[in-house]
């Protein structure tokens, strides 16, 4: 024992307390903070990654919900904690649209964070109401100019992914019409399977099952290529839509501030993760690619980041939709 303090206290002489925290880490258990409730996509996301990088840190990762105010919270949360490697956030696409969404928020996206890396890209689909009158995209677009006044676009709530690409499809098809919003993806599909509403766009992960069963009409995904999991579904692209093209990617981050040799653990473990045979599967079973070890670095992430808050400002300026 008086060996190891010794030790640590060289440590601190020599090359700083964050070198020595580094060498320790990790000595407790990681909280991996999602801005969303649970059972939501990213937070199945989320559970998944924890178990495998658990498993290489050789110490438990645990997943916290922080919902509210789009993810805003729980980023504001994650940017006010030590910078000490035992808080990870993980967040989707919404992550760099809230700077143009908000006001005014209680971080900085691109200051207050530090990028581990990119951990896949989940596409979304355009669906309908069983019942809904157009058979395919070309009808699907030439009914909603013709009647934009009697149908209605449901999404689960300011900033929420649905929500951005319902934005972006009434943008790359000139054309608006009624959004309803609601609390969570689970109460819009609800209505959707029911009728109420006639159509979203939402992620994969919370559509296969309702697309495979019947239940809901599907004109297309909105990647560049198609999904395994739905292979008879063409992209928007291949049905009629070239400029349109949007994921749901997702990211980890911890505090500005935290030393690199505990990033550089982080991120050896969220690619060793992403390698996995098994979890692998299980993405691409929610219909998510997982990244690949070039894109899981902080470098690309940072990059993707500043890029993706680029595109989407002037959509939702134009959109006019700002929450304070």
């Amino acid at each position: 024992m008086f060996a190891r303090i010794v030790g640590v206290l060289v440590c601190f002489v020599l090359f700083g307390m964050p070198q020595a925290f580094a060498d320790e880490y990790p000595s407790k258990v990681i909280t991996i903070i999602v801005p969303f409730s649970a059972g939501g996509p990213t937070d199945t996301s989320a559970r998944l990654l924890a178990q495998y990088m658990g498993e290489t840190l050789k110490t438990q990762v645990i997943v916290e919900n922080v919902a509210g105010a789009g993810g805003t919270i729980a980023a504001a949360r994650v940017a006010g904690s030590p910078p000490d490697g035992y808080t990870v956030f993980f967040h989707h696409i919404g992550f760099s649209t809230a700077p143009s969404l908000y006001r005014k928020l209680p971080y900085d996206t691109l200051r207050d964070f530090e990028p581990i890396g990119m951990v896949g890209d989940v596409a979304m689909t355009l669906v309908a109401r069983k019942d809904f009158p157009a058979k395919d995209l070309k009808e699907l677009i030439e009914y909603a100019k013709a009647n934009k006044e009697k149908i209605n676009l449901a999404n689960a709530g300011l900033g929420a992914a649905s929500h951005l690409c319902g934005m972006l499809f009434m943008t790359v098809i000139q054309t608006e019409f009624t959004t309803i919003p609601y609390k969570g993806t689970g109460p819009a599909m609800n209505d959707l399977l029911g009728g109420q509403v006639d159509f979203m766009c939402d992620q994969t992960s919370n559509t296969i099952s309702q697309i495979k069963a019947g239940k809901i009409k599907v004109y297309g995904v909105t990647t560049r290529d198609r999904v395994s999991a739905l292979p008879d579904v063409p992209t928007l692209q291949e049905a009629g839509l070239p400029n349109f093209e949007v994921s749901v990617w997702q990211g980890l981050y911890v505090p500005k501030g935290t030393p690199k040799p505990i990033i550089d653990k982080l991120v050896h473990a969220l690619q060793t993760s992403l390698a996995n045979p098994t979890l692998k599967q299980r993405f691409d079973d929610l219909g998510t690619v997982p990244a690949g070890k070039e894109a899981a670095t902080p470098e690309a992430l940072r990059k993707h980041l500043k890029a993706e808050i680029d595109k989407w400002a002037p959509i939702i300026k134009k959109a006019g939709v700002y929450a304070d």
